[in-house]
C-alpha cells in the first residue's frame, strides 16, 4: 500500500496542471514559413533542453516532405512569464497546404493543448493538438459548418476528460449522490454552474490566472469529499454542486477565450462527456457498494479524494 501511494505521488507532477496550454503562429510565404511558439514557463520546468526539444516535437510538411529548419531562437521571457521560440522553415517548393504533426503533450503533461494559428496569402486556418489529435492538414480555406461542430464539440469532450481533477471531481459527484434522483439534480446544477461561468466571465473585468483555476479545481474535489465524510445527511447538496460547477467553468472559460471557439459547442460536447462518465461511475460505485459494503467503500473513496484534493491544492500554491 505504501509503495502504491509512493508511485501515485511520484506520478502526480505528470498531471499537475488542470489547464495546460500553449499557442503558436505560423506564417507561410511561398516555400518559406515562420513559426512563433509561446509556452508558459511553468509548463517547461521538467522539459530537458527546451531550446532544442520543443521544436523537435512540432513538424511541418508539404508534398510528403518535411520542411527544413533553417534557423531558430528560444529564450525565457520573465516579463510575460512565457518561454518564447521563433523558427524559420523552408519547403521543397511553394505550398498551398501544410501538414502539421505536434506532440507537445509528450514532453510537458498528458493533457497539454497546443493552439496553432496559421496564415498563407491572407487566408487563415488553425489546428488544436493534444493527446488525441496530433496531426492535421492546414488547407487555408473556411471550414464547413459540419467541421466546426465536430471540431469544437469534440474539443469540449476532450477537455472535460483530459485532466485528472476533472475526472476525480465527477467521481466525487457520483459518490455524493444518495440516489438516482439526487444524482440527476447534482448533475443538472453542476452543468448549469459550469455554463453560467463560461457565459458570464467574458462580461466581467476579472480574468482568472491558470494557477488559480487549478487550485480552485483541486479544492472542489476536497470540499465535496468533506461533504460526503462529515455531512452525510446534509441537505441542498445540489446547490453545492452548482457552486462548484462555477469553479470548473473557469477552466472552460480559459479554453474558449484562448481558442475563440463557440462556448455553446464546447459546453455541449463537455456536457455529453460528463453525463456519460457520471452515469458509468454511479453504476460502478453502486455495484461496488453492494458487493463490498463491509469495507465502507464510500468512506474510503471519499478519504482518498480528500487527500488528493488537498495535496494537489498545496502543490499549486507552492508552484
Amino acid at each position: 500500500m505504501r509503495r502504491a501511494l509512493g508511485l501515485w505521488a511520484a506520478a502526480m507532477p505528470l498531471w499537475a496542471h488542470v489547464m495546460s496550454m500553449s499557442s503558436g503562429n505560423l506564417t507561410v510565404d511561398g516555400a518559406r514559413a515562420h513559426y512563433e511558439l509561446r509556452m508558459p514557463l511553468y509548463e517547461i520546468t521538467h522539459v530537458q533542453n527546451p531550446e532544442r526539444t520543443l521544436l523537435e516535437h512540432i513538424q511541418f510538411a508539404s508534398g510528403g516532405r518535411n520542411a527544413r529548419l533553417v534557423s531558430q531562437n528560444c529564450r525565457p521571457d520573465a516579463a510575460s512569464d512565457q518561454y518564447l521560440c521563433s523558427a524559420d522553415y523552408e519547403f521543397a517548393a511553394a505550398v498551398d497546404s501544410v501538414g502539421v504533426t505536434c506532440d507537445f503533450y509528450a514532453i510537458t503533461v498528458p493533457n497539454h493543448v497546443h493552439l496553432l494559428r496559421a496564415e498563407l496569402g491572407g487566408k487563415r486556418d488553425e489546428g488544436v493538438f493534444d493527446l488525441t489529435f496530433t496531426r492535421t492538414t492546414l488547407r487555408f480555406r473556411p471550414p464547413t459548418q459540419a467541421e466546426i461542430v465536430v471540431t469544437q464539440a469534440g474539443a469540449g469532450v476532450v477537455r472535460a476528460l483530459s485532466g485528472m481533477v476533472q475526472v476525480l471531481f465527477l467521481a466525487a459527484l457520483a459518490l455524493a449522490a444518495r440516489g438516482r434522483r439526487e444524482l440527476a439534480a447534482l448533475a443538472a446544477t453542476f452543468l448549469a454552474g459550469q455554463a453560467a461561468c463560461v457565459l458570464i466571465m467574458p462580461r466581467v473585468s476579472w480574468q482568472p490566472a491558470p494557477r488559480f483555476v487549478e487550485a480552485a479545481a483541486a479544492l472542489t474535489v476536497a470540499y465535496l469529499a468533506v461533504e460526503i465524510l462529515l455531512l452525510p445527511q446534509a441537505g441542498s447538496r445540489w446547490l453545492v454542486a452548482g457552486v462548484l460547477g462555477v469553479f470548473h467553468g473557469l477552466y472552460f472559460h480559459l479554453f474558449v477565450q484562448s481558442t475563440e471557439y463557440s462556448a455553446g459547442l464546447v459546453l455541449a460536447g463537455a456536457a455529453v462527456a460528463e453525463l456519460m462518465v457520471l452515469g458509468v461511475l454511479a453504476l460502478a460505485f453502486s455495484k461496488i457498494g453492494r458487493m463490498a459494503k463491509a469495507l465502507r467503500p464510500l468512506q474510503v473513496a471519499a478519504t482518498g479524494l480528500l487527500v488528493f484534493g488537498l495535496v494537489w491544492f498545496a502543490m499549486r500554491l507552492m508552484a
